[in-house]
């Protein structure tokens, strides 16, 4: 989502004046501070709901929406793909892909793309109670602490950091 939002001042540019392929957009500005809003900073705005913003971040995505159509694009294909997955019923995926590979946003069409290319998994994903999330988050808690003890420790210290503790009276 940043690469996107960054990419997306230059993208909007040469669409509004193909004359000028190397000038650099302004970027949207806070309208009450005057400062720059940062692509890492919209695109952390592109996906948090309305309800969910404070004053300031509120202020920040109206400015946004009025000086870039992509932005407002982002945003409104985020919130109906949150509202897929939160509602845990696929039935409007398929509309949703459709409207995503519709638009002029290349990274969204490419994961609209993937999404209706492993449509059942995700399908699945979305409507069935089951995760693997505990079993990923134990995976990636072992390599962690692997990755930060590699040359360092023999395999006693290193199975001491990954067996659980055991207190014994």
């Amino acid at each position: 989502m940043q690469r996107l939002l960054a990419g997306w001042r230059r993208a909007e540019q040469q669409a509004s004046d193909p004359k000028v392929e190397h000038k650099i957009l302004e970027p949207v500005r806070d309208p009450e501070t005057g400062h720059a809003i940062s692509p890492v900073i919209a695109a952390a705005l592109c996906i948090k709901p309305r309800g969910k913003l404070t004053s300031d971040q509120a202020r920040k995505v109206d400015a946004l929406k009025t000086r870039s159509p992509a932005f407002v694009s982002m945003r409104s294909l985020a919130m109906r793909f949150n509202g897929i997955l939160r509602g845990r019923v696929a039935d409007p995926l398929p509309a949703w892909i459709d409207d995503a590979i519709e638009t002029d946003l290349a990274p969204i069409v490419r994961f609209a793309r993937t999404v209706n290319r492993d449509y059942e998994a995700v399908k699945n994903a979305i409507e069935m109670p089951w995760s693997n999330g505990q079993a990923e988050g134990q995976i990636n808690r072992l390599k962690t602490l692997k990755r930060a003890m590699y040359g360092r420790a023999g395999p006693e210290l290193l199975r001491a950091r990954m067996l659980p503790f055991h207190h014994t009276d």
